[in-house]
Formats: structure tokens, sequence, C-alpha cells
């Protein structure tokens, strides 16, 4: 009998420290980890996408680009003029106006800079997917662009002009009535190609250039008249070929049309990429940018012109 009531009496010790132990893990699941904690806390449904993510956690701030986009950005393939390595393709540099934004940027917050390259149409995805933190890749701030992310700048102010040869019958150009007819095309994923080009009558447009090189040596070996582009990517390019010549309608009743002039400055303005909602972010670049002038984005630009390699 005593040695019946002893195992019972051990039984019922056992469920009482269960219980115990189920009560103090259930309480610290619903704990919040004490300021400092390096306990991970999870993100809540409710929260907005970017509201628990910066993406320079770590001090390492990921910022995707082309990296074949002169004079915003390009590869090059050692580390001249202050370029960076890119650390999904081995021994190779990006360097560029975008890489020399992101560099001050970073200086700025005392962040390691690390530049991805990235396929154009894969930026705004890759943003979304957190792979990511953000894009400096001369993307202009459209409404259809800014429903995908939220964008810190703008960091360049870019007007649309198309680029010609100095033999084409299109160089003396004064308005996009003179570009009637011609073979033309403009980068793909572009507002030049899927909104100015077609505003020229009959224009007989080509598909679409996968990266802006491509484009531009469309028009080198004839393939087009003309393209359409913005000033820098101009610029860069009549600064290694002196045979071709930029055709600058803006400010003029000739030129390329929008809406209003806040459609306008929506497609000209240059900006950069972030995860919808992480204001701190977002925050962190515009106190940067907010301190240089557009006098200062186009001295910048115009350095990065001088240092661009041949296209």
């Amino acid at each position: 009998m005593k040695k019946f009531l002893s195992m019972l009496l051990a039984a019922a010790m056992l469920l009482a420290l269960a219980a115990c132990g189920s009560s103090g893990n259930s309480g610290a699941a619903n704990t919040p980890a004490p300021a400092g904690s390096s306990a991970p806390v999870e993100p809540t449904d409710s929260a907005e996408p970017g509201a628990d993510f910066t993406g320079v956690e770590d001090g390492v701030l990921t910022v995707g680009m082309e990296c074949a986009y002169a004079p915003y950005n390009w590869t090059q393939m050692d580390d001249s003029n202050g370029a960076v390595p890119i650390s999904n393709v081995p021994g190779s540099y990006a360097n560029g106006y975008d890489v020399m934004i992101a560099k001050k940027i970073c200086e700025a917050n005392g962040w390691e800079l690390e530049i991805v390259s990235s396929a154009w149409d894969s930026l705004c995805p890759a943003i979304q997917s957190k792979t990511m933190d953000a894009n400096i890749a001369g993307q202009s701030m459209t409404a259809d662009r800014m429903a995908e992310v939220d964008m810190a700048g703008p960091y360049y102010y870019a007007t649309i002009v198309c680029v010609t040869t100095k033999d084409s019958p299109y160089a003396a150009a004064a308005s996009i009535a003179d570009l009637a007819g011609g073979k033309c095309t403009a980068q793909s994923g572009t507002i030049w190609y899927d909104s100015c080009l077609p505003q020229i009558e009959n224009a007989q447009l080509l598909a679409p250039a996968e990266t802006a090189p491509a484009m531009i040596m469309q028009l080198q070996t004839g393939s087009v008249d003309f393209i359409c582009t913005d000033m820098p990517t101009a610029m860069g390019a009549v600064a290694k070929d002196d045979n071709l010549v930029i055709l600058d309608f803006s400010g003029t009743d000739g030129d390329f049309q929008f809406a209003s002039e806040e459609e306008r400055a929506e497609n000209v303005n240059i900006g950069i990429s972030v995860l919808k909602g992480n204001t701190v972010l977002k925050d962190a670049i515009d106190s940067v940018l907010s301190t240089m002038t557009e006098d200062d984005f186009n001295a910048l630009m115009d350095e990065a012109i001088s240092i661009q390699p041949e296209i």
C-alpha cells in the first residue's frame, strides 16, 4: 500500500512540473526581447512591407544597377578612378555616376557599399524580394515604377533627347515633327520607347534594345536613323564618338509632349528605388541628396562622362 501511495505521489509531482514548464515557455514566446537582446523579433502580418527591414542592419548597403548604362554606370576591369568591385561578377568593377552617388550615401551613413550587377527588368523585382537594398541605376521616377517601389531623390534631373549621326538627313531636325518616318529605337522598359518615340509621325519603330550600349550600337551601325534617350546617356555617347550629334528639343513646342508638367517631371527626374514602406532607408538617402544642388549633380555627371571607357 505504501509503495502504491509513493508511486501516486511521484506521478502527481511530475504532472505539476510539466505544467510549470509549459506555462513558462508560453510566457517567453509572447514576451518581447529586452533592449539590447540579440533574440530575433519576427515581423507581424500587419506591418508595412519595409517597416521591419532597412537593409543595412549589417552595415552593408547592397545596390543594384546594370553596370552597362554609361555614364550612369558601367563595368571596367580594374579599380581605377574609384571603381568598386561587382560582387556577383568576380574580377570586374563598377564605376560611373551611380557609383559616385552610392559612395557618397555610404560615406555619410558609415556603411560599406556592395554593387550587384542586374538586368534592367530585374531591378524592381530584386527590391521587392529584398535581394537588393536599393537600386541606383538611372531609373526615372514614374508613377508606374513608384507603384512597385518607393523612391528617394531625385538624384539627377535629366532631359529627353534624340541622337543621330552628323551625316544623317535628320541631323538638322528642329522638332520631333522633323523626325517623321525615320527608323528609330530606344532601350526596353523606358518611357523613351513606350511614350516618346510613338509621338513621332509614321515612325518606323524597331524592337527595343536590351541595353543602352546596344541601342547606341544600332545607331552607329546604321540600323536606325536615330535613338531616343536622356541627356546624360547622349552626352556620354557623343563624348566617345564625334560622329554622333544630340537633338535637343526641350523647352520648345516641338518637344515630346506629356499630359502635364508634373507628368513630365516624373519622367525626367531620376530616383533611387527602395522597398515599399522602408522610410528609414529612404530618409537616410534623402538626407544626403538634400545637401546637393542641381549644379552639384551636373558637375558629378561631367566627371563621370570624363572618365567613362569607350563604348
